[in-house]
């Protein structure tokens, strides 16, 4: 054993390689990104570790290395679940020979997410069990306790960390690789009964999963990341249920106060024993808990089970919040208010530190030099006057909605644009519709999109928006890159051949950083019939950052302030005069998007400033 002061997604990485997972899988999402990442990373070698196309794919990679035996972790955030639904509900039916864990990181807030999702009550839904980390250290430790029931069982089983558990950090005792768990596995055995899914092994199947949870309810009534905590003081008539990271903010805000405390780290299926023990004796309880009322709705079940007259609080009485994420803030008012104690109390110690001072507020904004907004700005002065609907895609390009270049009018999950511009033409034929998807969200879900834009002859423009990595999440590599995740250099899945083979008969490649041939390309492209595709190929300038920059020409510079009103890119502001532009030097990358669009020629330097010679200052008004 040793000590290390880890992040909580390499703490849950490590976990697992202690408990000898043989294979990982998943798609790159925030908060769960960085345990493929560091399982690649720390790897002993004996793991196979890659990035799926999607979270689909991943699952059902990881599915067939349980079946061999082997142990499986696949990963993703909770909107992936979403697009791995489909294998895991017949994969729980199905069940596994080998310990899989499906671990989805939940995003309360949501802090960088489409939507606040809790994986507690898709658990329940999916009828799979779930484990539910409170701390770094107990992620660490949970994760190998979670394929061993895995295992026991034969059954997939969630593992819910949220984003205050995944990007916390804590310093722990840790195994040596030495140490780790070498699992051995029988290998696939054919067995048609059991590994083919039929409605009459599902029937069978579904009433032995039904027995299988009742008997995980009691065993996770001893399972010790379940547990009571007793009262200060005798006679208490208080409790208070919890998890996750909501528990150690109760924990760090009870301190000193009288009240029983429930535990949960289990909550499906919910240890039913344990928690009425926790009833007995009480008479009302306040269930803390991120995101649904989970803990709250099975203490309000076991209540009326057994017939006992304990007040239920939480998120269906207002006493906590319905929806965000739970904060110190939050949980000390709350607990204030239940245990009759005026909230200026509750932490004087804090009463004596002086208030912190506002934070500025920073938009969310594209990268300086970003080759995005030079493609949002081709496709916009291309199609200026016209009648046009842009849909977009989860990614950094989503930021293109923002002014000024306002060019995401929808968004709404990973590849559905492509969709939604379809459903838009057939509706209104009048509108020339395009579609913005990313490199890497086109291979994990704008594909099918595509291919049925085609097959139901759709009039739309698809704009891949190619920077060559998966920018949004960390930089991970995706098909088109040429690499894995375990650092092998393969050939890379062409996007003008995919779009080709699926029946295109227009797609054009074009460097959005030379912005005659961006707008000529776009102008030309969106006046064939039927679907046709435009590829903006430049790299992200976090992986190829240019090491000069663009400056203003004081003298030259009319105060227009052109380049600053349509492009917003963050390195350009107003000079101290007020009226001229300067260029922040420490930001710019030398793009040269600025100089080609000044109607004065004032902007000089950058980059691309010699192949682009002659092309700018016309302004493409």
């Amino acid at each position: 054993m040793h000590k290390e002061f880890l992040m909580g997604n390499e703490a849950i990485a490590l976990g697992a390689l202690a408990a000898g997972v043989n294979l990982a899988a998943g798609y790159p999402g925030t908060p769960s990104t960085e345990v493929l990442e560091t399982i690649a990373k720390r790897n002993p070698g004996n793991v196979y570790v890659e990035w799926s196309v999607n979270e689909k794919a991943a699952m059902e990679v990881a599915a067939g290395a349980a079946y061999t035996g082997a142990r499986a972790l696949v990963t993703m955030k909770q909107v992936g679940l979403n697009v791995a639904s489909d294998p895991l509900m017949s994969l729980e039916y199905i069940g596994v020979k080998g310990g899989m864990v499906v671990l989805v990181s939940d995003d309360p807030g949501p802090i960088s997410s489409q939507t606040e999702q809790d994986t507690r009550t898709f658990g329940m839904f999916s009828k799979v069990p779930v484990f539910d980390p409170c701390s770094v250290q107990e992620a660490y430790e949970m994760i190998q306790e979670a394929f061993e029931f895995s295992e026991k069982y034969g059954t997939p089983v969630f593992f819910r960390p949220t984003t205050r558990i995944d990007h916390g950090y804590e310093a722990l005792e840790v195994k040596d690789p030495e140490e780790y768990h070498v699992h051995t596995y029988e290998g696939f055995v054919k067995d048609a009964s059991r590994w083919v899914i039929f409605p009459r092994l599902s029937v069978k199947n579904h009433a032995l999963i039904e027995k299988r949870n009742a008997l995980l309810s009691d065993t996770f009534s001893d399972y010790p990341g379940n547990r009571i905590l007793a009262e200060q003081e005798k006679g208490c008539r208080k409790g208070i249920a919890s998890h996750g990271i909501s528990f150690m903010y109760t924990l760090d805000s009870l301190r000193g106060r009288n009240a029983r405390v429930l535990k949960v780290a289990t909550p499906f299926p919910f240890p039913e024993k344990l928690a009425l023990s926790f009833l007995q004796g009480l008479d009302e309880v306040l269930c803390i808990e991120e995101l649904d009322p989970v803990i709250e709705r099975a203490l309000l079940h076991i209540c009326g089970k057994y017939g006992l007259q304990v007040k239920i609080l939480g998120k269906l009485t207002g006493d906590i919040p319905p929806s965000g994420e739970n904060t110190m803030e939050i949980v000390n008012k709350a607990l204030g208010a239940f245990l009759g104690q005026a909230e200026e109390k509750l932490t004087p110690a804090a009463r004596e530190l002086p208030e912190p001072p506002a934070l500025p507020v920073r938009p969310p904004v594209l990268c300086a030099g970003c080759p995005h907004r030079a493609s949002f700005y081709a496709v916009k002065q291309a199609m200026k006057g016209k009648k046009t609907i842009y849909c977009g895609d989860i990614g950094c390009y989503t930021l293109g909605n923002a002014q000024p270049l306002d060019m995401c009018d929808t968004c709404l999950c990973m590849g559905a644009g492509i969709g939604i511009a379809q459903g838009v033409g057939h509706m209104e034929p009048d509108t020339r519709c395009f579609a913005f998807v990313g490199d890497s969200t086109f291979f994990a879900s704008g594909i099918t999109g595509t291919v049925n834009a085609f097959y139901n002859q759709a009039d739309m423009t698809l704009v891949v928006l190619d920077n060559s990595t998966t920018a949004m999440t960390g930089h991970q590599p995706h098909p088109g890159t040429g690499r894995t995740a375990m650092g092998q250099v393969v050939e890379k899945v062409s996007m003008e051949k995919v779009l080709k083979a699926i029946g295109l008969k227009v797609v054009e490649t074009v460097d959005p950083l030379d912005l005659n041939a961006a707008v000529k390309t776009v102008k030309r492209v969106a006046e064939e019939p039927g679907v046709k595709a435009v590829i903006f190929r430049s790299p992200c300038i976090a992986i190829s950052r240019p090491s000069g920059h663009s400056e203003v020409d004081q003298e030259k510079c009319i105060g227009c302030g052109k380049c600053i009103r349509e492009l917003g890119c963050p390195a350009l502001n107003l000079a101290s005069d007020g009226k001229k532009t300067r260029i922040d030097t420490a930001l710019c990358t030398g793009c040269t998007l600025c100089e080609q669009i000044c109607p004065a020629g004032a902007i000089s330097g950058g980059k691309k400033n010699d192949l682009l010679a002659g092309k700018g200052g016309e302004g493409h008004e």
